[in-house]
This record gives structure tokens, sequence and C-alpha cells, in this order.
């Protein structure tokens, strides 16, 4: 690789076409001006010749000049990618659980129409691969149920989501056997969320395993479709029956004490995060704050 410092000094004597005034340019003597010239044409052979009151580049001096100016604006390039002007264009990468992915990837597609030169990159994913996929810089952003304690991530409160008691809209449940009644539609998740709200809403209760199961389901955009259907009853993210497209046709069923899960925000710990990777936070966080119960 070519010393950056000889190519300013070429760069500069090219321009100006004496050794005096490039100096003085640069605030180096006329001696370190020539000593970096010598060093090029070493390597590149004879790229000027000096005349009485000019200098008058060779064809090698040429194509430097245009290296020169390459290697400026790959620079200019680099300085654009890491610095603030970032914001707008690049890749924004971010690797979320299912239920708070249905509501952060419609934000996702308006922030990048807003902003063309983006590109997003969203996955659906437990926390262990969420983790994994982090640690390993496959993407910038992940979020999680659990905080963790690798020092190589940073992880900071994203948000809250509470679990919901989701039934038919015109189911009538005041008591356990209402729900042994409807039947329970399981997911991935779905034993471990159904435990820990039902035992809440309904102690002493046999609990969710001694339940009928009507259905399961792994993907999480589908999973209110059979209790809007009367098929059963189901326990699952806030997030997640808000994106449903058939409200009219389930009901939540209100109740206390709530659970409420912490959604974590992480990334690498070791450096700091991009400029559009900032400004998607900002946007993302902002608006679920505002966003309707």
């Amino acid at each position: 690789m070519v010393n950056p410092q000889w190519l300013r000094s070429f760069a500069t004597l090219a321009e100006l076409g004496n050794f005096t005034r490039t100096a003085e340019r640069l605030g180096l003597t006329q001696a370190a001006v020539s000593q970096h010239l010598r060093h090029l044409e070493e390597q590149l052979g004879p790229l000027l010749l000096r005349r009485p009151r000019r200098v008058e580049l060779t064809p090698a001096g040429l194509a430097l000049l245009d290296y020169c100016a390459e290697v400026e604006r790959a620079g200019r390039r680099l300085q654009l990618r890491l610095g603030e002007a970032d914001a707008e264009q690049g890749e924004l990468s971010l690797i979320s659980p299912g239920s708070i992915g249905l509501a952060l990837y419609p934000l996702l597609l308006g922030l990048q129409q807003s902003n063309p030169g983006l590109r997003v990159r969203h996955r659906f994913a437990p926390d262990s691969e969420v983790l994994e996929a982090v640690l390993h810089n496959r993407y910038e952003l992940g979020l999680v149920t659990l905080k963790p304690d690798d020092p190589r991530l940073h992880a900071r409160h994203f948000a809250e989501e509470p679990l919901e008691l989701v039934v038919p809209v015109r189911a009538e449940v005041t008591a356990w056997n209402d729900l042994a009644r409807l039947g329970f539609i399981d997911h991935p998740d779905g034993q471990a969320m159904a435990g820990r709200l039902l035992s809440r809403r309904f102690p002493g209760s046999p609990g969710v395993r001694h339940l009928p199961c009507h259905g399961f389901s792994n993907q999480v955009g589908l999973l209110l479709e059979p209790v809007a259907r009367g098929l059963g009853f189901t326990v699952l993210p806030r997030y997640a029956r808000q994106a449903f497209g058939r409200q009219d046709a389930i009901r939540v069923l209100e109740g206390d004490p709530p659970v409420v899960d912490t959604l974590w925000l992480i990334h690498r710990a070791e450096w700091p995060l991009s400029a559009r990777a900032r400004r998607a936070v900002e946007h993302l966080a902002a608006r679920l704050e505002h966003r309707s119960v």
C-alpha cells in the first residue's frame, strides 16, 4: 500500500506545480516533500519532470494522480458510511421474537419508504438464536425477553409486553371450567406463557397441561385464526394479538394481576451502533410508545 502522506504530497505538488508552495500548504519542509516524491519514484518510476517554473507530469504521474483522486473518493465514501450520513442508507438488520416482530416490521418498512437508501433485513427467532446471531455479527440489532449477562453484549430496556388471554368474541369465561370447555390453542411458547398467566388468574387450578388441546401453530401471525373461529382460546403477547386482522372476532379477557415481559434491545458492546441503527431504534421506540392498546 502506498503511504498516504506521500500521496498527499504528490497530489498537492501536481496541483500547485511548486515544491515551496506545496511544503507551505502541507506544513512540511521542502526537503520532506522531495523525500516523499523520491520514495514514490523508487516504487513507480519517474512521475514528473522539473521545469524552471513548474513541474510536468509523466504518464506514470498522470496515472498516479488519478489513483490519488480515487483514494480521496474512497475515503469520503468511508466517512459517509461511518458517519451520520449513513443514517439514510445501507442495511438495517434486526432479529427478534415473532410477536414484537409483527409490530416492528411494518414500522421498519415505513422507515425504508421514507429513506429509499435503506435496506431492511428482519428475521423472527427465539431468544437463543437472537443472541447467537448478534454475537456473530449476522445482525446488528436484536430483541430478547431475558436480559443477557454476556459482557460482549450491551442490553437496554426497549419495551414492555403484557401477556394476554384471548378468547372467541362470544365466549363466556368466568371460571376454569369455561377454559376447559373451550380448549387450548397451543404454540411453541404456549405452555410456558399460559402457565405463568393462568396460575395468577386462576390460582389453585389444575394447570394448563390438564386443559384439552384443540390446536397448535408455530406461526404467530396465524395463531389467533382458530380462536376467531371459536375453536379454542390461547395466551400470547399483546403485540401478536394487535397484529391480527380480525379483532372483531376475538376478545381479550382482562384480569389481575398482569404478567408483563420486558423486551431488551441488544447489540455488540465493543463498538457503537451505526447511525442508521440508532435512528431506527429511536423511530421504533417512539412509535411503540404511542401505539394504541
